[in-house]
């Protein structure tokens, strides 16, 4: 009889796909799943070097897979400023201004996290911002990781004054004046960022990891990092994950989407495929390429089909439908899949029809691509994702009101359009295969209160301290609400096929599993919020065991 190793027992079992009503326990051998069934069959294999773990009732799953996170980013801001826990101006004033205090050293002060509803108009200013630092240059990311707040002397080191023409895909916001205001929208801000002071190597690395651990901490198993290349100030990755894998430092299972540099054409396919093979010989899934479409809806550089209210007309995407349709035939034809990143309706379309192009160009199996963020859908749209076999990466923590959704949105894509954001149960109702992501740190990498939102479409509380107990009755669209099932099967299998790293239980599958610390199949979400991993394995061995069950 096949000897085991770890033998769960008691619990409630998701394989992937559905909950399994006629299996309780688990057995993993050498790393392996090498049986599932009840406790009365699989105790039997059991010997006195088998270490049991009595589940309680509690739920096994497949581990958790985030589909689209921003490991650099994540880990470095809990290194730099961080702005994520201020609720107002005020306390991002005096987290910036406590922050250079305590770094006197520093020649720039950089960080990041600051959301556009704390500010009037959505706009912080470089002379706000001088209240905290005159004598430095600062440099603050934007939580969404699209624009950039400076200060005056960062406006006067980069050189940029009234006369400074906006850059291609890019705005430098400006007052009635037309004097640059200190607000850098997307690409405008890597007018800055190109003189940010170099980040060490072992930053980087020690950044990476710390996201690691943080991942493990909530369940998760394996991760596509969504944006490997040099973007608004943050370092290229690729060197770190490569001696990190190459000393068997990642514990978890990391693919890689490289960035395409849209400033560039076709030309720099070779050496994209160079670096997916870099990755690919110290064991990294590099096959992947991350192609920014637009922006977000908040700055107004998200591609709309109908205009934003104010009257902007966002345009195309950054790429034209030809250059888009060229750049996912090249990298379809020598095997990369895309991940582009599509926030409006436009850019969702212009998306589709590259692929639909590709595919006509490049007839034979193609890779799978797929879509992320897809705030907005046409409803024409829904079911191309099926058709042409496009993944949706979804970020189920978005689909909720908060009490800045209409002050934020309404002046820009009106009442209508609100009320159709994040179509998670349409998309899944015409077929489209759901990938969860969290695009962490833009918002917290939990999975649980994803599917607690994804369930209701109400706030998570938890994930967001500043919400008081009125805003848990806020309901955004609840008829795209999705079951527990699917919303569970879209951080498993879902984002298996982002990821790569098989997101299903069964006999021989690889021992990557989590237990929650209660069953949120259950219909009624009641308490989710409050749900944790109590324990998450890698191929059968423990990378975050809090109660110490397998110590």
């Amino acid at each position: 009889m096949e000897r085991t190793d770890l033998l769960f027992v008691g619990g409630t079992v998701f394989d992937g796909l559905d909950r399994l009503p006629d299996a309780d326990s688990l057995a993993v051998s050498d790393g392996l799943v090498t049986g599932i069934g009840t406790s009365a069959d699989l105790r039997a294999r059991a010997d006195g070097g088998t270490r049991i773990v009595d589940l309680q009732g509690r739920l096994l799953c497949p581990g958790l897979q985030d589909a689209h996170v921003h490991p650099l980013a994540a880990g470095i801001l809990e290194t730099w400023c961080d702005l994520r826990p201020a609720a107002d101006r005020e306390q991002v004033l005096k987290l910036v201004r406590t922050y250079a205090e305590d770094n006197p050293e520093k020649s720039w002060i950089v960080g990041g996290g600051w959301t556009s509803s704390l500010f009037p108009e959505g706009h912080p200013t470089a002379e706000l911002l001088d209240l905290a630092v005159p004598d430095r240059p600062v440099y603050l990311l934007g939580a969404d990781l699209h624009d950039a707040w400076v200060n005056s002397a960062a406006l006067d080191r980069a050189g940029i004054t009234s006369k400074t023409p906006d850059p291609a895909h890019g705005r430098i916001v400006r007052d009635p004046l037309g004097h640059p205001s200190g607000l850098l929208q997307e690409t405008a801000a890597d007018l800055v960022s190109c003189l940010l002071p170099e980040l060490e190597p072992g930053h980087v690395r020690s950044a990476l990891l710390a996201a690691q651990r943080g991942l493990h901490e909530y369940g998760v198993t394996a991760w596509q990092d969504a944006l490997v290349g040099p973007y608004l100030g943050l370092a290229d990755p690729l060197p770190a994950y490569l001696e990190l894998a190459g000393a068997g430092a990642l514990t978890g299972r990391v693919s890689l989407a490289l960035w395409w540099d849209p400033e560039r054409g076709t030309e720099q396919v070779g050496t994209l495929l160079h670096r997916a093979k870099m990755a690919q010989r110290v064991g990294l899934r590099a096959d992947t390429v991350k192609i920014m479409q637009d922006g977000i809806c908040e700055n107004g550089w998200a591609a709309l089909i109908a205009p934003y209210v104010n009257g902007r007309d966002s345009g195309g995407g950054r790429l034209t439908s030809e250059e888009l349709a060229s750049a996912v035939t090249a990298l379809q034809n020598v095997g990369l899949s895309v991940h582009f990143h599509a926030v409006g309706d436009r850019a969702v379309r212009e998306c589709l029809d590259a692929v639909a192009a590709a595919k006509a160009r490049v007839p034979r199996h193609s890779p799978g691509h797929r879509i992320a963020h897809v705030q907005l859908v046409a409803p024409a749209d829904l079911g191309r994702f099926a058709e042409l076999g496009v993944t949706a990466v979804v970020q189920p923590l978005w689909a909720a009101e908060i009490p800045a959704t209409r002050e934020v949105f309404g002046p820009l894509i009106g009442t209508d359009r609100i009320e159709r954001q994040y179509p998670l149960a349409s998309l899944a109702g015409h077929g489209a295969r759901l990938a969860a992501g969290s695009d962490w740190p833009v918002s917290s990498p939990n999975p649980v209160w994803g599917m607690y939102v994804a369930v209701t479409r109400r706030p998570s509380l938890s994930s967001a301290p500043w919400l008081g107990p009125e805003d848990a009755n806020r309901v955004l669209n609840p008829a795209e609400r999705l079951s527990p099932r699917d919303i569970l099967r879209a951080y498993t299998s879902g984002a298996a096929h982002v990821t790569g790293v098989p997101g299903t239980l069964r006999r021989g599958a690889l021992a990557d599993l989590t237990v929650l610390d209660r069953n949120v199949l259950t219909r009624d979400a009641h308490g989710w919020e409050d749900a944790r991993a109590d324990l998450t394995l890698v191929g059968g061995v423990p990378v975050h065991d809090p109660l110490q069950e397998l110590a």
